[in-house]
């Protein structure tokens, strides 16, 4: 399938608005190895089984979900914002064996039109963007009325000591250090408050054994879009 150019009409090529080189070239070697190391393959297996439809995939990284579509999804549509990552996660997407389209784009402001998927794609991504409430309300508006969010993520975990280290963390050094990620965000509950119905989700630890990190504490499920959308702040509902 053709990929879409970001090339702009003058032959520039335009700044990108997530620009993390150093975290990037860490990220590619680091999550290919997790892939068994970690166990992060079976994972994503777990993530995508039962996918069908259209389905928009919101940081898409290197790449490494693509492999793990199953035939039911038609077509994939994959934003990533970095262009170290976007160049590999083109590549994954010709080695894929369903149809994958990448491109840029930000998660707060997403390049395509509303409800235009039956599913969206979470994965290891709400700890990075700028402004979760945002993102959340761009998946409400390309997601079709009852149509699926499934999300792995990391965030908040452990016992008050590593909850106050990860609160630390995202006040000093991690987002810098991490490519703007965060530790101590929850994404359940960013998911509930956005108006998503939160269907059956688990907790998991990454790596399942050794040392408790800040970033180990994952969670993986589903969620929906309500098929009646609550009305807008400001309006009444029809």
């Amino acid at each position: 399938m053709p990929l879409r150019s970001t090339i702009t009409g003058s032959g520039k090529v335009p700044r990108d608005p997530v620009h993390h080189p150093l975290f990037a070239r860490y990220y590619a070697r680091f999550s290919v190895t997790a892939e068994t190391r970690m166990g992060l393959g079976g994972v994503r297996e777990r993530l995508l089984a039962g996918l069908s439809g259209r389905v928009i995939e919101i940081g898409a990284g290197n790449g490494l979900n693509f492999a793990h579509y199953p035939a039911t999804v038609s077509e994939v549509v994959a934003i990533e914002p970095e262009r170290l990552l976007r160049k590999l996660a083109v590549e994954a997407a010709l080695r894929s064996e369903v149809p994958v389209d990448v491109v840029p784009g930000v998660a707060e402001a997403l390049p395509v039109k509303g409800e235009a998927f039956d599913a969206v794609v979470l994965s290891l991504v709400l700890c990075g963007v700028r402004d979760v409430s945002r993102t959340l309300g761009e998946v409400r508006r390309v997601l079709r009325p009852g149509g699926e969010v499934r999300f792995f993520e990391h965030g908040v975990g452990g016992g008050p000591a590593m909850r106050f280290a990860q609160r630390a963390l995202d006040r000093t050094v991690w987002p810098t250090l991490a490519g703007g990620c965060h530790v101590s965000r929850d994404p359940v509950a960013a998911l509930r408050d956005a108006g998503f119905e939160l269907g059956p989700y688990r907790q998991l630890l990454v790596p399942e054994k050794g040392p408790r990190l800040p970033a180990s504490y994952c969670v993986l499920g589903s969620a929906w879009r309500p098929v009646q959308q609550e009305a807008e702040p400001g309006t009444k509902a029809s």
